[in-house]
């Protein structure tokens, strides 16, 4: 069996050993996990290599790109807006950023952005990965654009470019950039190892990412006028981008976050312990309220499955996530199958990242594992 290292209490054992046999099988390169429940850690654990030739094994302190696992901590930003009278959810987008009112979108609310119903999932063409990279290029284009769908009506998942939305939001109130809103506000005061990008001095520790085969989608088959051939022709599709110095650099709040699974549950334990982590109050009851205000439920119009949608975070559904608890629970995770759960029902969080990505856009079959060993455990 391969060494699985850190703490955990022994009767999450079975997470270990599923951890342990998805490294030995090769399916997994290098993982970190977390469960924390009630507030106290009772599984911190990590294993396998940094690198895809197995020279440099994953560290207590290794971080990787978490893809759009950055979402739920750049949506979290959001929600402390909200809940400091900064930001309404339910007023128009154009309220804070004028702009943004262009090309009929003038009842475009804040929410529609937090659920990916807004209608604006991408950039119109021509849009480039360079592109992703200058903030101010970015958000106005967004800003003039017109929906590609009506807002607020079905989801259709703003893959790259929730980031740039919801982070004009927050430096449009605030005055600070997004990733700076979350070293100082989030990060810092959590004393969490998770940063929007990742500054120079961190790279070492940084485990690339591995690229997955190609995306599920024939897009030559797909109407190229449709959200999801849109919406995926102005973003990353080449996964190994997330290793270049560019993307480390950028300010993408949707999917440049680079972390380990401690971080991003230090952060979101938040939303399932009632606002609060020891004593550093992040949201109010009232706030996290607002996340199971259902936006949508149906199927994506970007990524073709069923999904439901609360304000910053996916519901429980049964189709497309099955292994998501029914309940007060929400939920998302990254490209290649990182995931952030947090059950408010049990005041659990479960978190997971990885360096070799797997198959698809949501979950994976290693995170379904993962989380339903800890399920089984509590269970």
């Amino acid at each position: 069996m391969v060494e699985v290292s850190g703490d955990l209490d022994e009767r999450f054992t079975p997470v270990r050993d599923a951890l342990a046999a998805e490294l030995a099988s090769g399916n997994e390169l290098g993982a970190s996990i977390v469960v924390d429940l009630d507030g106290t850690t009772v599984a911190d654990i990590w294993g396998g290599w940094r690198d895809a030739e197995r020279t440099s094994p994953w560290t207590e302190d290794t971080i990787t790109n978490v893809w759009s696992t950055t979402k739920t901590v750049t949506n979290l930003a959001a929600l402390m807006l909200v809940d400091r009278g900064l930001l309404d959810p339910y007023a128009p987008i154009a309220k804070y950023w004028p702009e943004f009112a262009a090309n009929g979108k003038e009842h475009v609310e804040v929410r529609h952005v937090l659920s990916h119903t807004s209608g604006v999932s991408g950039w119109d063409q021509p849009f480039t990965v360079a592109d992703l990279y200058d903030w101010d290029t970015s958000t106005a284009r967004l800003a003039a654009q017109r929906p590609w769908w009506e807002p607020g009506k079905v989801s259709g998942y703003h893959a790259s470019n929730q980031g740039h939305l919801v982070g004009e939001l927050v430096r449009r109130v605030t005055g600070k950039p997004l990733k700076a809103f979350v070293a100082e506000e989030i990060a810092g005061p959590l004393g969490a190892d998770f940063q929007i990008g990742a500054v120079e001095a961190d790279w070492p520790r940084i485990a690339p990412v591995v690229p997955p085969p190609p995306l599920p989608f024939d897009f030559a088959a797909l109407d190229p006028d449709s959200p999801m051939v849109k919406t995926f022709s102005s973003g990353a599709l080449d996964a190994g981008v997330a290793n270049t110095p560019d993307w480390r650099h950028a300010d993408m709040g949707a999917i440049n976050g680079h972390g380990n699974a401690r971080s991003v549950a230090r952060i979101l334990s938040s939303v399932a312990l009632g606002g609060s982590v020891d004593g550093v109050r992040l949201l109010s009851p009232d706030t996290i309220d607002v996340i199971f205000d259902q936006q949508s439920d149906g199927v994506d119009l970007v990524l073709g499955v069923p999904l439901r949608f609360g304000i910053g975070f996916a519901l429980p559904e049964t189709v497309t996530v099955p292994y998501v608890p029914q309940g007060k629970a929400c939920y998302w995770g990254g490209w290649g199958g990182s995931l952030i759960l947090m059950d408010l029902d049990r005041r659990l969080t479960v978190s997971y990242v990885m360096n070799r990505m797997a198959p698809g856009i949501i979950g994976s079959d290693r995170s379904e594992r993962y989380l339903r060993a800890v399920l089984d455990c509590l269970d």
